[in-house]
């Protein structure tokens, strides 16, 4: 979402009774650090596999947290994507279709982009 900040998403989020999870872009400038602060921000369990197959797993369980939609907010994704473009896009290819595959049921997924 261009010009939306971190703090209007999550006030969004709040709103429609939701729980925002954010990521630090700041310390998510190559893939496993992208891992593992998207795994900080949704609280992934310790046996989470530090890659694409194992975040998309992660994503679409969700179980460890409440019933509700989880709305992953990451502000300054555009420093992994300048840093190494191939693996912002795998990740990003994650997120969405884990977002697709979690759009109903007990626990969803949305996942927001937002401008540092």
């Amino acid at each position: 979402m261009s010009g939306e900040t971190a703090q209007a998403a999550a006030d969004a989020a709040f709103a429609r009774g939701g729980y925002p999870h954010r990521v630090d872009g700041t310390r998510a400038l190559d893939k496993l650090s992208a891992l593992d602060a998207i795994g900080e921000a949704l609280s992934f369990p310790s046996y989470f596999g530090r890659n694409l197959d194992a975040l998309y797993d992660m994503l679409t369980d969700l179980s460890w947290l409440p019933a509700g939609e989880h709305v992953l907010i990451w502000a300054g994704s555009d420093g992994l994507k300048a840093a190494e473009p191939k693996a912002y896009l795998a990740v990003r290819s994650v997120l969405s279709d884990a977002q697709r595959a979690m759009g109903s049921g007990e626990r969803r997924l949305t996942v927001v982009l937002v401008d540092s």
